[in-house]
C-alpha cells in the first residue's frame, strides 16, 4: 500500500451485491460532456445497499437537487478516488454527519470536503443506498473511479467492475465534411443524413450496395457508432476509433479519461446537431479548430484527408469498445474530378459567417448578443430574425440560429424593453428562451431600458415579467401526524422557477429536500423534529425573481 498522493494498483471491488448490468458506460456521448463513469442498474428500485469499493476515507459529500444529486467521494491509499452518485440516502456515520451539517448550515445543499481520517470507511462497508436523485432519469448508481491527484475520471471496468460484454460496436453510418471552402462532398442518398452502412456480420461492415462516396479537396469523416453490453440493450459508447486511408493512419482516437476542465468540448467531438435532433452518435474523426480535447493523438493524426482527383482511396475504420471487442468498416473513397465536383449541390449557408477565434456581436434592432472569443467551435454561419412579441412578452421574439448549434462559453444577451419600469417592477423582468412554444427562464437584470442575461444555448428569446408567487400545496401533512414518517409540499411556479425556501417547525429551521422532477419539498422527521406534541409548520418559498409565498399548518406528533 502506498502513501497518499502516490498511485499504485487499487484494490477495488464492485460497489453493490447485484449482477452487473450497465445502463450507461464510461466515455459515452452525452449532451455537453462525456459520461464519466458507469451507470449500474439497480433492478429498477431505490434503496439497494452501496458499498465502499475499497478501504479509505470519505473525502467529500456533495448534496444538490441537480447533477449527481446525493454523492459520496471516497479516497483510497492507492491514489484513487471512487464516486457514488444519485444516492437516495447515506448510511450510518455518513448520514449523521450530513444531517448535522445541513442543520448547522441551514441548507439542504452541501459541498463538504473532509480530511484523511475524519470519516474512515472499510472495504465493503455500506456507505449509502442507491437512488434516483439529481439529474437521474431512472433508479441507478452512478459509479466513478478517479485519479486523486488530478481528479480525472478513468474507466471503472479497469478497476474492479467486471461486465459481461461480448458484443462488438455497431456502425450504422458515415458522414464526410468539407474542411476548406474549396472542398466538396458527393450528395448523401435521398432522405439520409449520411452514407448508410450495412453489416456483413456482427463486426464487419460495408457501405450499403450502390452507395458512392466521392469527394474533392480536403475532408474529414465522422462515424455513427455505438456499443452495448451482452446483458443490456442500452446504447453505450466506444473506447477507440481509428481511420486509415490507403494504409496510412489519419485519425487515432483514444477515449481513455475524462478531464472535467475540458468536458464541454465533447460538443466539438460529436456532431452535436445530429446527436440532439436525431439521437445519432456521429464521432468526428477530425478535430474542429476550437477543440481542446486531447483524444486525437499527435499532429499527424487529426483526421484531415486530402483526396487525389481520379483516384480510389481505400478507407478502413476500426471501432473498439472497453472490453476489446472490435468492429471494422471498409469502403472506397473516390477522388472526383473538378468537373464532377462542380455538379454537386453545395450545402446552403444561411446567415452571416462568424469567426470562432475573435469576439462577435450578433445584432438585430432591439437585440445584441456578444459572444466571446472561442465561444464557437469553428467559423459558423448564424441566422437571426425578429418576430412579433408572443403573448405576455414585453419585446419581439428574437431568433438566434437554433439550439442545435452548440456554444462552448456563454454570451451576453441584451434585449430592449419599452416603457418606464420602476425598480420594484424592473427586478421582475427576465429573458426567456422559448422551447416548443413554452418559456424557459434565462434570468438577467434590467438597466437603462435593457434586460441582460448570460446565455449558453442558442434559440428564440424574448423578455417577460414574473410577478406571480409560487403556489404551495401540502401533501400528507395532516392534523394528526403520529406514526407518519414524512410529508411534502408541492411548489408550482409559473415562470422563473423556485429559488429559495425556508421551512420551520415551532420557529426552528428544519430540513426539506427539493426534488425538481416532481417540484416537491419533503421533510422526513429526524432527531431534531421527531418530538411528541402539538407543533406549527411554516414554509416560505421564493422564486428566482423574488416573488414569495408562505404556508402554515398545525399538527400533532
Amino acid at each position: 500500500m502506498s502513501s497518499y498522493g502516490q498511485v499504485s494498483t487499487p484494490d477495488l471491488q464492485h460497489p453493490m451485491d447485484l449482477p452487473v448490468e450497465v445502463a450507461g458506460n464510461f466515455m459515452e456521448l452525452r449532451t455537453n460532456h462525456f459520461h464519466s463513469g458507469l451507470d449500474l442498474k439497480t433492478n429498477g428500485r431505490i434503496g439497494q445497499p452501496v458499498k465502499a469499493a475499497g478501504e479509505g476515507w470519505v473525502s467529500r459529500i456533495k448534496i444538490s437537487p441537480w447533477g449527481y444529486g446525493k454523492a459520496v467521494y471516497v479516497d483510497h491509499p492507492s491514489g484513487y478516488t471512487t464516486v457514488y452518485g444519485h444516492l437516495d440516502r447515506l448510511n450510518g456515520r455518513l448520514a449523521t454527519t450530513l444531517l448535522d451539517l445541513q442543520y448547522a448550515t441551514r441548507n439542504f445543499s452541501i459541498d463538504k470536503y473532509f480530511k484523511r481520517g475524519e470519516l474512515p470507511v472499510a472495504k465493503g462497508e455500506v456507505i449509502a443506498f442507491s437512488g434516483n436523485t439529481g439529474g437521474s432519469t431512472a433508479p441507478h448508481l452512478h459509479y466513478e473511479v478517479r485519479r486523486t491527484a488530478d481528479q480525472h475520471a478513468l474507466d471503472p471496468e479497469a478497476y474492479g467492475v467486471k461486465t459481461l460484454d461480448r458484443v462488438p460496436p455497431t456502425i450504422t453510418g458515415i458522414r464526410a465534411y468539407p474542411l476548406d471552402t474549396a472542398s466538396r462532398i458527393s450528395p448523401y442518398p435521398a432522405g439520409a443524413v449520411g452514407f448508410v452502412v450495412t453489416g456483413l456480420n456482427d463486426s464487419t461492415y460495408m457501405l450499403k450496395p450502390g452507395t458512392k462516396v466521392a469527394a474533392w479537396g480536403t475532408i474529414g469523416l465522422a462515424v455513427n457508432v455505438t456499443d452495448r453490453y451482452s446483458n443490456s440493450s442500452n446504447t453505450c459508447g466506444i473506447r477507440s476509433l481509428s481511420v486509415s486511408v490507403d494504409g496510412r493512419t489519419v485519425c487515432d482516437i483514444r477515449l481513455n479519461e475524462v478531464d472535467f476542465g475540458v468536458q464541454r468540448y465533447a460538443n466539438a467531438y460529436m456532431d452535436f446537431g445530429l446527436f440532439k435532433d436525431k439521437n445519432m452518435h456521429y464521432n468526428r474523426c477530425f478535430k474542429l479548430p476550437n477543440n481542446r480535447l486531447d483524444v486525437y493523438g499527435d499532429g499527424n493524426t487529426t483526421g484531415r484527408i486530402t483526396v487525389e482527383p481520379g483516384k480510389d482511396h481505400a478507407v478502413q475504420v476500426i471501432a473498439t469498445d472497453g472490453s476489446g471487442n472490435r468492429s471494422m468498416l471498409t469502403f472506397v473513397l473516390q477522388g472526383a474530378t473538378r468537373d464532377e465536383a462542380a455538379t454537386w449541390p453545395r450545402a446552403g449557408n444561411e446567415g452571416r459567417l462568424y469567426p470562432y477565434d475573435r469576439p462577435n456581436a450578433i445584432m438585430e434592432p432591439g437585440m445584441r448578443f456578444d459572444l466571446p472569443t472561442n465561444a464557437l467551435y469553428e467559423d459558423t454561419y448564424l441566422r437571426t430574425s425578429v418576430s412579433p412579441a408572443p403573448a405576455q412578452a414585453l419585446s419581439p421574439l428574437f431568433t438566434i440560429q437554433d439550439p442545435l448549434t452548440p456554444l462552448q462559453t456563454a454570451g451576453e444577451l441584451s434585449i430592449d424593453v419599452s416603457g418606464d419600469h420602476p425598480a420594484a417592477q424592473a427586478s421582475k423582468l427576465l429573458i426567456v428562451r422559448r422551447v416548443n412554444g413554452r418559456p424557459v427562464a434565462e434570468g438577467g437584470s434590467y438597466a437603462a431600458g435593457k434586460v441582460t442575461a448570460s446565455v449558453r444555448t442558442l434559440g428564440q428569446f424574448t423578455v417577460m415579467i414574473d410577478t406571480v408567487p409560487p403556489v404551495l400545496s401540502l401533501i400528507g401533512l395532516q392534523a394528526d401526524m403520529k406514526g407518519r414518517r414524512s410529508f411534502q409540499v408541492r411548489v408550482n411556479d409559473n415562470l422563473s422557477g423556485m429559488d429559495q425556501w425556508v421551512a420551520k417547525i415551532d420557529g426552528q429551521w428544519i430540513l426539506m429536500e427539493y426534488e425538481p422532477r416532481t417540484n416537491t419539498l419533503e421533510h422526513t422527521f429526524d432527531k431534531f423534529t421527531d418530538i411528541p406534541g402539538t407543533h406549527e409548520f411554516e414554509l416560505e418559498v421564493s422564486d428566482e425573481r423574488g416573488n414569495r409565498s408562505r404556508i402554515t399548518r398545525q399538527f400533532t406528533r
